[in-house]
């Protein structure tokens, strides 16, 4: 089995990447649908996010309010630290119990976006970051997800430094490029992949 780290900043095009690599055969293991799934209603993660910040954090259908959340954490580094620490392990948990299931001869692809940030490298046997110029990230943010260019430049801000994820590259994919360009790079990307794969379960 070869364990993929697939990461990149906020716009630079990593779930694109990430669909193209599932096509060719990957396994994702995608960190913020797990992260969803683990404070779903009825779940012990739900019941110890609103012990940890009130029930003022519940939508009307019983569910997180995410925005709500995210008002409270992002503005306030302890609370952001407290729901990390429930969140991060139940998240590590479920990805550790998906990985076990795949074959020995898989491609584990996991995509998480803050991987850079949460010095996670050394988890992975290999890492791939998704590149893309500032200007381009913050076009696609504007144009494609509707943000304000204040709003993209903070959310921007807030991660990593585009060097900072590309020291820890193993594999650069350029997504300053036509589709077309991008998925021959994939292509080429998984085939080396596999290879490793193959490699690694002899």
């Amino acid at each position: 089995m070869l364990k993929v780290g697939l990461t990149g900043g906020i716009g630079a095009g990593k779930s694109e990447v990430s669909r193209l690599l599932v096509e060719q055969g990957a396994l994702l293991i995608d960190a913020d649908r797990i992260a969803r799934e683990v404070v779903a209603p009825g779940t012990a993660g739900l019941a110890a996010v609103v012990d940890a910040f009130g029930e003022g954090v519940l939508a009307e259908d019983g569910s997180l309010d995410r925005p709500r959340l995210g008002s409270i954490v992002f503005a306030d580094a302890e609370k952001l630290a407290v729901l990390n620490s429930i969140v991060h392990p139940l998240v590590g948990a479920r990805s550790h119990e998906l990985e076990e299931a795949a074959a020995e001869d898989s491609v584990v692809v996991h995509d998480v976006p803050l991987l850079a940030e949460n010095g996670l490298a050394p988890l992975y046997d290999l890492v791939i970051v998704v590149d893309a110029s500032p200007e381009t990230q913050l076009d696609r943010l504007v144009r494609l997800r509707g943000m304000t260019e204040e709003d993209a430049r903070a959310r921007m801000a807030a991660q990593a430094t585009r060097d900072k994820r590309l020291e820890i590259a193993d594999v650069v994919i350029d997504n300053d490029v036509p589709l077309e360009a991008l998925q021959r790079r994939v292509r080429d990307v998984w085939a080396d992949l596999v290879r490793r794969a193959r490699g690694a379960s002899e």
